[in-house]
Formats: structure tokens, sequence, C-alpha cells
């Protein structure tokens, strides 16, 4: 172990590091060493060297390229975090020198990025209009490993109770409901009550099958004595979503806000189906362990500040409806240290 120690502490230069990624992103000693404009030998024989270091196999070699051993997959991690805390430094000391205000890197699920997301980047894009923001948007089993490795800073997403982990500090904004919606001149769009017979009947595009929303949705079918739709495509992609949703004609499964941004912009029809399942709360998604920098900071007291408002907005708004609450308004919840559990 005291070796492991020195290797990682001492040895280990950022070049070792990066050809380390580069190999584990190619599984390929040539296209690696074309990534990082070296030769294939010089490749290999940094890698050899790295080996000697540890007195481990980190790589595999075969006429099919190069794998990462289970050693070599640990460092490869540790790799990753490194470089990513290395970038984020270089970053934010160029972000000084030129004036600017740093950089920070969000992973965002569908549910929060055309509400919360955009509205929380336009009122830091107000405050300090050179804070650079990159945002990536995927499915939890995507975002969490990046989060870890340091390639994100935080993650707005449902916060699933599956995904809970001593290492990852959460804080619940609101309750978001889903929609059904589907493109404005669909026959179902037409229909006064769409039932859930009609809805069996039509190409789906769906959540992935971990997803609560899925597992609550197929249960809404079965209530209804109704097998769930075998024509389904499963996708946590917005574009993917609307592609196939005015491309295929499918029904798509939908948080409110979401809804609400499709219509508005006359890309869907959200369908007067009650859909009245309970669904865990979109939050925030940091390590416990990193410190945030003040960009990030920045960010995630945005996200608080839209999240004060539109409850405010809606609750403003609310005794209009004539019943006292507007179906499928985030509802602002308390702050937590681990998601709330169904």
């Amino acid at each position: 172990m005291s070796q492991i120690d020195r290797v990682l502490r001492s040895n280990l230069k950022l070049r070792h590091l990066q050809m380390l990624v580069a190999l584990d992103q190619f599984r390929h000693l040539g296209r690696a060493a074309e990534f990082l404009s070296h030769t294939q030998p010089a490749v290999s024989k940094s890698l050899a060297e790295v080996e000697r270091m540890f007195g481990l196999e980190l790589f595999t070699r075969s006429t099919r390229g190069t794998e990462p051993t289970p050693f070599g997959d640990a460092v490869v991690r540790f790799a990753r975090s490194v470089l990513s805390d290395y970038a984020r430094t270089r970053d934010e000391i160029a972000a000084v020198a030129s004036g600017a205000a740093g950089r920070v890197s969000v992973g965002t699920m569908v549910v929060a990025t055309p509400g919360l997301v955009a509205q929380a980047v336009e009122r830091l894009k107000q405050r300090s209009s050179l804070t650079t923001v990159y945002v990536e948007e995927g499915d939890l089993t995507r975002l969490l490993p990046r989060l870890r490795v340091g390639e994100l800073d935080v993650i707005v997403a449902r916060l699933e109770p599956g995904y809970a982990s001593p290492d990852l500090a959460t804080e619940p904004l609101y309750e978001e409901q889903m929609r059904i919606v589907v493109r404005p001149d669909h026959a179902l769009a037409a229909m006064r009550k769409p039932g859930w017979a009609e809805l069996a009947k039509v190409p789906w595009v769906m959540p992935p099958p971990w997803a609560s929303s899925r597992i609550k949705l197929n249960q809404m079918f079965y209530q209804e004595r109704l097998d769930p739709p075998i024509d389904i495509i499963e996708s946590a992609s917005f574009l993917v979503t609307l592609t196939f949703l005015r491309q295929r004609g499918a029904a798509a499964f939908v948080a409110e806000n979401v809804a609400r941004y499709l219509e508005a912009e006359g890309l869907a029809k959200a369908l007067p189906v009650t859909v009245p399942i309970d669904l865990p709360p979109v939050g925030l998604l940091t390590l416990r362990q990193r410190k945030a920098t003040p960009a990030t900071e920045q960010f995630m007291a945005c996200c608080r500040e839209v999240t004060a408002a539109s409850g405010a907005k809606r609750r403003r708004a609310s005794p209009k409806s004539g019943t006292g609450k507007t179906p499928g308004a985030p509802r602002a919840v308390a702050k937590s240290s681990t998601p709330r559990r169904r």
C-alpha cells in the first residue's frame, strides 16, 4: 500500500493521467496516440512505465485493442478526478485574470431543463454574463458517474430514492407533476376526454425502465385493467422525445413544465388526462466532500430563487382556477440531506 500511495502522491505526472484517460476512452493504443499527438510506441512506453510504478497490470493488450483491468478502472477514475480538478482550477484562475466569473458544469434531466435550469442560467447570466455555463442532459445513470469524477459540479434532477448514497448531498426544491402530450394534430388531441384505453393503442416515448415515472405510468395502465403499450421508445432525451412525438405520432410522458413549454412553442398539446401519481421531488445533487466553486454556488442560488419565484407566482394565480390549486404546479419543499423515499 505504501508503494501505491507513493505513486499516487509523487510519481504520476499529468501526462501519465492524460494517457490513461485517453486509453480508457479509445481502448486502442493507436487511436489514443493520435488523440494525444504522440507515436504509438511512445504511448506504449508510457503505459509500461506507469504499470512498473504500480507493479500492476492496468490494461490488457490484444489484437482487438486495450481493455482496463479492475486495477486500471480504479486508476482511470483517479486520473479523471485529478484532471477535472486541474481543469476547474485552471478555468477559475483564467476567469479571475480575464475579469470573468468562472465556470459551472451542470447536469440536468429533462424534467428540469426547460423550466428551472433555463431560468436559473438566465438569472446567472444577468448577474455575471462572462460566467461560462456547461449544460449536459441525461439521466442519473449517465450523470452521476460524471459528478463523482468531477466532470460535473451539480446535477438538477428528480431525486430518485434508488440513487441515494452517503457521498451525495441532495436538496429538494419542488414537486413536479407529469402530463401526457401528443403533437397538435394527433387524433387524441381532438378528443374531449381521451381515455387510457385509447392511450394504450398508440406509440409512446417513455422514460427509461429505472425511472419512477415509468414505473408509476405502467401502474396507471394496470389500474385501468390494461396492458401498458408495447410500441415504445425509451429515452431520457428531450430532443429524442420531441422527434418521435412529431415523427411517429407518439404520446409522451413529460413533466408539467416541459408540457407547458411544448404547448407554448406549438410543438405539442397536453391531453386532459388526470395522472394522479406521486413522484420524488426535483432538486440539486452535489458531492458532499467537494467544495463548490463560487460559480457553482451562484448557480444553485439562482435555482433556489427561480423555485421561490415560481411558487409565489403560482400561489397568486391559483384562486383564479376556482380550485384553489394549480394542477401540476411545482411546490417548494424543504431542504433535506437525502432524497425523500416514497
